[in-house]
């Protein structure tokens, strides 16, 4: 029976399954790199690839073939929609100081599918000439990436709302439930860079705000501010990311805006 790519056979990283199962049926799936090695595999149950079983292919996919599952696809994997269904305008006029205040609609859908409860909203500040950019239908982070931002001259953001399940058994969480601040970066910085975060932690800090606890994070390279919260059922990833250059021009107002995430 033929295979069907589910992602750009051209990109590093893609994955492929038998194209007719049966309902009902488990079918062998795969990740591949570009070079056609099979990692991993997970299994396809009735019409798609079972949620964990495709979460821990990605994840150990990403760091070997050096692309990460939540954070930022290079350009060769970026199907890019138009405008969507749910990307609704949350900019606020610029302030005296020429930055802008990003909060997400509450009309914004989620995409997370049935049995969700609503996004606890989050706003973040970015300086004026940041713009929205369409989420790729080709992330390999699917529906938890819930946001992307980009400047030209300046650097990325994107914006990942998880599951909490999928880590912990809680439905009220705080990023204290979820483990301290080693424990999170270990196990979601190779999610957002695609490759394991030993060595690349510059800092890490812990904010608190309205009585939420935020842990902040800096690593290189690539170089990248991680804060991390969690609110009622998911866990909140803001990652600011930028090139060499960029970094080393614009450090203080990237750290800004990494600093001003909040989940409102």
């Amino acid at each position: 029976m033929s295979s069907s790519v589910l992602f750009l056979p051209s990109s590093p990283l893609f994955l492929t399954k038998q194209a007719c199962p049966t309902k009902g049926s488990r079918t062998a799936a795969a990740v591949r790199c570009r070079g056609g090695t099979t990692l991993s595999e997970a299994h396809v149950e009735e019409d798609g690839v079972a949620s964990v079983g495709r979460r821990h292919v990605m994840a150990a996919a990403a760091a070997a073939c050096g692309v990460s599952v939540f954070g930022f696809a290079g350009e060769s994997m970026a199907v890019k929609q138009g405008l969507l269904a749910g990307r609704i305008p949350g900019l606020s006029d610029p302030d005296e100081k020429g930055w802008r205040t990003y909060r997400r609609p509450d009309d914004k859908s989620g995409g997370h599918g049935v049995g969700w409860s609503p996004i606890i909203p989050y706003s973040f500040k970015v300086p004026d000439g940041w713009e929205e950019v369409p989420v790729s239908i080709a992330d390999l982070g699917g529906t938890e990436i819930d946001l992307r931002f980009a400047n030209t001259k300046q650097g990325r953001l994107s914006v990942v709302v998880a599951p909490v399940r999928r880590f912990a058994e809680l439905d009220d969480a705080t990023i204290e439930k979820i483990g301290p601040p080693e424990k999170v970066i270990d196990a979601f910085g190779p999610e957002v860079i695609g490759e394991n975060v030993e060595g690349k932690v510059v800092s890490m800090e812990t904010a608190e705000y309205s009585g939420r606890t935020y842990y902040q994070f800096e690593l290189e390279a690539p170089h990248i501010f991680i804060t991390a919260t969690a609110a009622g059922n998911r866990l909140y990833l803001f990652n600011v990311t930028a090139n060499g250059l960029q970094w080393k021009r614009n450090y203080n107002d990237l750290k800004k805006i990494a600093e001003s995430f909040r989940v409102v």
